[in-house]
């Protein structure tokens, strides 16, 4: 097999190409998530400041 090195180097190209798009997804998704609680800080800020009691 002499082509087995470019074999191995596809499988590692491969590999981590997918590491490095799920490392991508989990960054958005901390981002996302800090954003989300922001926001949901922000609507409890508001909701509790506006004092119509309802």
């Amino acid at each position: 097999m002499e082509n087995a090195g470019y074999l191995f180097a596809a499988y590692a190209l491969v590999w981590v190409t997918v590491f490095g798009f799920i490392l991508i997804l989990l960054n958005q998704q901390k981002k996302f998530r800090q954003d989300l609680e922001s926001l949901n800080a922000t609507l409890k800020e508001n909701d509790t400041s506006s004092g119509d009691g309802s």
